[in-house]
C-alpha cells in the first residue's frame, strides 16, 4: 500500500543517497480509448513520431508535451496557487515572484509578466530590461528610483551564481534551481549562470496511428466565387469593409485572385488533409523524474562565505524537493487539457516511487496537490529555522523574498507598444 509523503521521509530522501521520485500516470482521451488526440506540431507543420522501446519491444510512439510545454504547466500551477489567497487575504503558496507590470496608457493592451511566466525565468530578457525600485518600496511611493534590474542589488545575484553558490537564486527564484535556468542573456553572454533541470517530466501516446482531418465550410450567405473580384480598398474607414468591388477605389486585389474566400466569404469545399489529421493511440503516458542527486549538487553558503553547512544544504534542497513535488502534483490534480482536441484524463491516482536501493522495490507514495503544499510549507517552515551564527555571532538564515515588482523601462515600454500597434493591422499590411 501507498504511503503517505511526510516532510521526515522527504528531508531523508534528500540527505540521504536516494536518486529520484518518479510518478507515472496513464491516461486516455477525454473521449475514450479511440478517441483522436492531437500532438503539437513542429517546424512544416509535422508531429515528433519516433520509435521507443516499450516493455522491450519497438512500439510507434508520439509526444504529445515536451519537457518545456511540461515545465510551464507546473509553473502555471503555482502560479496560480500563488496568486490564490484565502479569507485572510494569505496566499495559498508563499513563494519569492517577480513582477513586470506593463500598465502604462502607451498600450493598447495591458498586461504582466511574472517570473514564473517568462520563458527564461529570473534570467529572461524582459526581467532585464526592466527598472527595479532601488528604495525598497516596490513602486509603491513619488519618491522610487528606478535601476535596471540586473545592475540593482538583486539582480546581480545573478551573476555570481553557481551549483556552489545558489543561495541568492534560492531566495530570488528557487522555481530555476527546479526547472533549470540558463543565463544566457546576462551580462556574461553564454557564460552566464547555468542549472540544470531537477524536475522533468513529458507526455507521449503509445501505439499511434495517424489520422486524416477534413475541413469545409458552407456560407449561410451562400457567396459565390463568381460574385466579384475583391481588391484593397486604397482609403480605409469606419463605414466600409478594407475590401471593395469597385476597381477604381481598390489599389490591388485582395489576395491572390481577389476571390471572396480572401475575404472569408463564400463556401469552402470539403478536404482531407492528410499530414495534420492527428492520432488514436492505445494509451498515453506522463513520466515525472525528480532528481534527488541534482538537488544535492547545490549548495548554499551564508552571507556570501565559502563555508558551508550541511543542516543549510539539506534545509534547502529539501524545499526544492517539495516545491518540485507540488508543481508536479497540482498540475496532476487537473485533468490534462493539453490543447484543442487533446484533452486526456487519468486513469488512476498518480502514486510517487523513491528510487533508492538498486534491486529492491521501490517505496511508493500518494500525495495530492494539497497536500503537497502543505509538504511544501512544512518544509519552508523547516528550513527558516535553520540558523548558524556569523563571526560576529549574528544568526543567519536562508533569504526568500516576497513579490518583487519592476516597471518596464521606456525602451522596453516602447517597443511593446510599437509590436501592439503593428500587430493590429498585421493582416491589413501583411507584416511579419
Amino acid at each position: 500500500m501507498p504511503e503517505k509523503l511526510t516532510l521526515d521521509v522527504l528531508r531523508n530522501a534528500v540527505s540521504g543517497t536516494a536518486a529520484a521520485f518518479r510518478c507515472r500516470t496513464e491516461y486516455q482521451p477525454a473521449g475514450g480509448q479511440g478517441d483522436k488526440v492531437f500532438p503539437p506540431t513542429y517546424a512544416g507543420g509535422e508531429y515528433a513520431v519516433e520509435t521507443r522501446m516499450i516493455d522491450g519491444q519497438p512500439v510507434q510512439c508520439v509526444l504529445l508535451d515536451s519537457v518545456q510545454s511540461q515545465a510551464n504547466r507546473m509553473e502555471l500551477a503555482l502560479l496560480e496557487a500563488w496568486r490564490t489567497k484565502d479569507k485572510d487575504k494569505k496566499r495559498l503558496i508563499d513563494l519569492p515572484v517577480i513582477t513586470v507590470n506593463f500598465d502604462d496608457n502607451l498600450l493598447t493592451k495591458k498586461f504582466t509578466v511574472t517570473s514564473l511566466e517568462a520563458p527564461h525565468r529570473v534570467a529572461d530578457a524582459i526581467l532585464r530590461d526592466s527598472l527595479f525600485d532601488s528604495s525598497g518600496q516596490n513602486w509603491k511611493t513619488q519618491q522610487s528610483q528606478g535601476v535596471v534590474f540586473r545592475k540593482s542589488e538583486k539582480g546581480r545575484l545573478l551573476d555570481t551564481a553557481d551549483v556552489k553558490n545558489a543561495t541568492g537564486l534560492f531566495g530570488l527564484c528557487p522555481t530555476a534551481l527546479v526547472f533549470g535556468l540558463w543565463d544566457s542573456t546576462g551580462p556574461r553572454g553564454g557564460l552566464g549562470a547555468k542549472f540544470q533541470r531537477a524536475l522533468v517530466s513529458e507526455m507521449f501516446g503509445i501505439e499511434v496511428l495517424e489520422g486524416v482531418r477534413s475541413s469545409s465550410r458552407i456560407d449561410p450567405a451562400q457567396i459565390t466565387l463568381g460574385a466579384g473580384i475583391l481588391y484593397e480598398r486604397k482609403v480605409k474607414n469606419d463605414t466600409s469593409p478594407e475590401w471593395t468591388l469597385d476597381a477604381n477605389l481598390g489599389s490591388k486585389k485582395l489576395g491572390k485572385e481577389g476571390k471572396p474566400s480572401e475575404a472569408n466569404h463564400g463556401n469552402v469545399k470539403p478536404v482531407v488533409d492528410s499530414t495534420t489529421g492527428g492520432f488514436t493511440i492505445s494509451r498515453a503516458i506522463q513520466t515525472t523524474v525528480l532528481s534527488l542527486t541534482t538537488l544535492r549538487r547545490l549548495r548554499f553558503p551564508l552571507n556570501g562565505v565559502a563555508e558551508f553547512h550541511l543542516e543549510v544544504d539539506i534545509a534547502a534542497r529539501t524545499v526544492l524537493a517539495a516545491l518540485g513535488l507540488a508543481a508536479a502534483s497540482l498540475t496532476r490534480d487537473e485533468s490534462a487539457d493539453l490543447r484543442s482536441r487533446c484533452h486526456l484524463v487519468a486513469q488512476q491516482k498518480p502514486i510517487w516511487e523513491l528510487i533508492d536501493v538498486p534491486g529492491k522495490d521501490p517505496k511508493q507514495f500518494e500525495l495530492t496537490g494539497s497536500e503537497a503544499v502543505t509538504l511544501f510549507k512544512n518544509a519552508m517552515t523547516a528550513a527558516k529555522e535553520v540558523k548558524v551564527k556569523d563571526k560576529e555571532n549574528n544568526d543567519l538564515t536562508l533569504p526568500w523574498e516576497g513579490e518583487i515588482v519592476l516597471k518596464p523601462s521606456d525602451d522596453l515600454l516602447k517597443l511593446v507598444a510599437g509590436s501592439q500597434e503593428l500587430a493590429m493591422h498585421k493582416t491589413v499590411e501583411g507584416g511579419d
